[in-house]
């Protein structure tokens, strides 16, 4: 195993040996957990994601510590019937047990009367820490680069009758066809 303390922090092209392609790894399914928990209302596993101090700023909503934010999500969630937040680039920088990501994010809202979606596209800027091996966020920002709104148009559902339905909690169909999933979350 390498000394993780002598890599070089940065964006620039190196060398990347297997500890570092390992930390990137895990932060790359950190960030993507922490979708997975907000759109499935898992907050369970929201609360996992992040050490106990952290800090989460999603300002002017809403910045302060960890377990505040997680109390905050139930009553802010509650204004739409679904959401999706999806990642796509991610870059980060690793400098032994501290991480630094800059992270694209869409995270898309439907209104709970189902007439209209509301679209930001922007990116997380999170510090993370690994602690007893494992990576949390420290802390998480997000950075609004732009939105849009839309008024949804109801039409032909182009024969999707019967294709299983996403809920936001417990009873989505994912932790019924996946029961690995869905122990999981029971468990925690």
């Amino acid at each position: 195993m390498s000394d993780h303390a002598t890599r070089a922090a940065t964006r620039r092209p190196h060398v990347i040996d297997a500890d570092e392609i390992a930390d990137r790894l895990a932060l790359q399914h950190l960030v993507a957990a922490y979708c997975h928990a907000i759109d499935r209302r898992d907050y369970a596993l929201l609360a996992t994601l992040y050490h106990d101090d952290a800090i989460d700023d999603h300002s002017p909503y809403y910045c302060g510590p960890v377990a505040g934010y997680i109390a905050w999500l139930p009553s802010m969630l509650g204004n739409w019937r679904a959401t999706s937040h999806r990642v796509d680039t991610g870059i980060y920088v690793i400098d032994g047990d501290q991480a630094e990501g800059e992270v694209r994010a869409t995270a898309w809202h439907r209104t709970t009367d189902g007439k209209r979606d509301f679209v930001a596209h922007g990116r997380y800027a999170d510090r993370y820490t690994r602690r007893d091996g494992v990576w949390r966020f420290q802390h998480r920002a997000f950075i609004l680069d732009w939105s849009e709104e839309r008024t949804v148009e109801t039409g032909d559902d182009f024969g999707s009758e019967g294709v299983a339905v996403g809920h936001a909690g417990e009873e989505d169909p994912v932790y019924r066809l996946l029961p690995l999933m869905g122990a999981d979350r029971s468990s925690i």
